[in-house]
């Protein structure tokens, strides 16, 4: 089969309607009034029976039905999971390598904790903040050439030949025989411009296709084994497939476990190649895979289009109407009336991403000035950089608990909305740096060295293990705010820009980044106490601020998710999509 018609078989895949086997759906015996939940009862009301009907199975609900049923996600494919190990594995390196680099940049070899380049901490920090901008701009990198020149799988698979390499000098310029100051800084700042042009690239893209392999399709009734009437809704399965990503990379994350630890107890050559090893296993799984991942055909040259769309309207008084070939047939516009409206779809998303770099900004604390409180306080044994484990930790064990308690308790009275959940996260965010200013504030009480704790080289006295809370409530806030983005990204993407648009919501991090480089030199004691608080106070704004600008978007989320399945309509109505219709039945 030609690759084209292969690739468009498979937008058929996308369009075709769930498998939602009842063994997968859990029984709950509430009937509640307003019925948005995501497990399924053992029976209905009395009004719903009276609406069943043994032909309703894979239909669409009417209106009084999607608020009557229970909505519910779809099952996860199997194949979803291996695109799930992919990243995985890369996060699992890109965890695993930047926990040990606050002290590898911020020390000496002689210094406790020991180190390699001897940059101080306000330089170590505005190098991780240069770090974390490279790795959330290179996603437009990988955005643009994923749904313009070579797809999503492609570019994948070429960023992890790039991830190699720069793990590669990473590990072998980090090894203590053959190295020195200036080799390590040279090597340093090669790896960490390879591995973040990679990351960008795979982190722009896998989560995009994660989500392709869910089928595109509009709610449908779904009859139970029980007799009951739910609704299977492909929100809630996008919905879920993100949360399950998100835990799988802070499963991944867990390395962090291991290479504090190899790098205190053997040294930092032992924790840059256990990541690097690992990365093999998410390369494996990509290549078996290939076969059977969905593979969303690339847009002709959709990028551009949709660029010369925008400026149209720009130039038209932000007009849309003038952008649309049925109120233009003289321009001879190379795109339809639908593709403007995904087009200003994704433009209000990106109006949602404007808000996010001061929560990114708030995020980075937990990779550097975390660490570095750390080690002004008594370790007793623990490396100073092993707590970002406890965030891991917190979102592994969070998200199935509001996915499956405190999300469908919710939703018994009222569906909770993307926006309503990124207005949260910013609140846990805010929670996290006030919790962490007065932390500092009694680092700096406590002595011996009072405002220079690290003088001291066991610090002041003040227990490490008080800073879980801090990582607790970032944890809280990524389930809250960094799912709900990747989410709101997809979803109001149009479908051969989910790379791109994705991409745009991961530079949001790179501005944040951009905001810690500023603040890098005030990043010292005694000072700290002022930059967490100002933080908290930032956050707690923006936070507000994004509510009351933006909670009217809650309202049309239904409307916009619709544009989407239009457009798998038209793609399958269109003369190419008839041709990958008889292509697959031909198969």
């Amino acid at each position: 089969m030609h690759e084209k018609d292969k690739n468009l078989s498979q937008v058929q895949q996308i369009a075709s309607p769930p498998s939602v086997p009842s063994a997968d759906l859990k029984s709950d015996s509430s009937a509640p009034s307003y019925r948005f939940d995501e497990e399924i009862g053992n029976s209905a009301s009395s009004k719903e029976e009276d609406l069943s009907n043994i032909d309703d199975d894979g239909r669409e609900p009417t209106a009084e039905e999607s608020k009557l049923l229970r909505h519910v996600p779809a099952r996860i494919p199997y194949i979803a999971w291996l695109v799930a190990i992919v990243e995985l594995a890369e996060r699992f390196s890109y965890y695993g390598l930047s926990a040990p680099f606050q002290n590898y940049m911020q020390n000496g070899p002689h210094d406790k904790p020991a180190g390699m380049l001897d940059l101080n901490q306000s330089g170590a920090t505005a190098i991780s903040y240069v770090f974390q901008f490279w790795c959330y701009l290179s996603p437009l990198i990988g955005g643009y050439v994923a749904d313009t020149f070579w797809g999503k799988y492609n570019t994948i698979l070429v960023a992890c030949v790039i991830y190699i390499v720069g793990e590669l000098i990473l590990f072998i310029t980090s090894i203590p025989s053959i190295t020195n100051k200036s080799v390590g800084t040279g090597g340093f700042a090669a790896a960490i411009a390879i591995i973040g042009l990679a990351t960008g690239m795979v982190k722009s893209n896998v989560a995009p296709l994660i989500a392709d392999q869910i089928p595109k399709t509009r709610p449908t009734i779904k009859i139970l084994k029980s007799g009951e009437r739910v609704i299977v809704d492909p929100s809630l399965t996008i919905q879920r497939i993100y949360a399950t990503f998100y835990m799988m990379i802070n499963i991944g994350s867990l390395s962090v476990i291991a290479t504090t630890e190899l790098e205190a107890h053997v040294g930092f050559w032992a924790a840059y190649l256990l990541p690097f090893c690992f990365f093999f296993v998410g390369l494996f799984a990509l290549i078996i895979g290939k076969k059977h991942y969905v593979k969303v055909p690339i847009g002709d040259k959709i990028i551009n289009k949709a660029v010369k769309c925008i400026w149209i309207a720009v130039t038209s008084g932000f007009s849309f109407s003038k952008a649309k070939p049925s109120l233009n047939l003289e321009k001879q516009f190379t795109w339809n009336d639908q593709f403007v409206e995904e087009v200003k779809r994704a433009l209000y998303a990106c109006k949602v991403f404007a808000f996010y770099p001061i929560y990114w900004l708030v995020y980075g604390q937990m990779v550097n000035n975390f660490v570095s409180q750390a080690a002004s306080m008594r370790s007793h044994g623990l490396p100073n950089d092993f707590l970002q484990v406890f965030d891991s930790i917190a979102v592994i064990v969070f998200v199935p608990i509001m996915e499956k308690l405190v999300y469908p308790f919710v939703r018994r009275w009222t569906p909770l909305r993307p926006i309503t959940r990124i207005y949260f996260g910013f609140m846990f965010a805010t929670g996290s740096m006030v919790y962490a200013a007065v932390l500092q504030h009694y680092i700096y009480k406590a002595g011996p060295c009072y405002d220079d704790p690290r003088s001291c080289p066991e610090g002041n006295n003040v227990h490490i293990a008080l800073q879980t809370p801090a990582y607790w409530l970032i944890a809280m806030s990524e389930i809250m705010a960094s799912i709900t983005g990747l989410e709101y990204a997809y979803t109001k993407a149009p479908l051969s820009m989910k790379s791109f648009v994705s991409a745009l919501f991961l530079v949001t991090n790179a501005i944040g980044a951009a905001l810690g480089i500023a603040l890098s030199p005030v990043s010292k004691d005694p000072k700290m106490v002022w930059q967490y608080t100002g933080l908290a106070v930032s956050c707690f704004i923006a936070g507000t601020l994004f509510w009351f600008i933006y909670r009217s978007y809650n309202a049309r989320e239904e409307s916009w998710n619709d544009l989407e399945f239009n457009e798998v309509d038209d793609m399958l109505l269109s003369p190419v999509g008839s041709i990958c219709s008889a292509t697959k039945k031909a198969n």
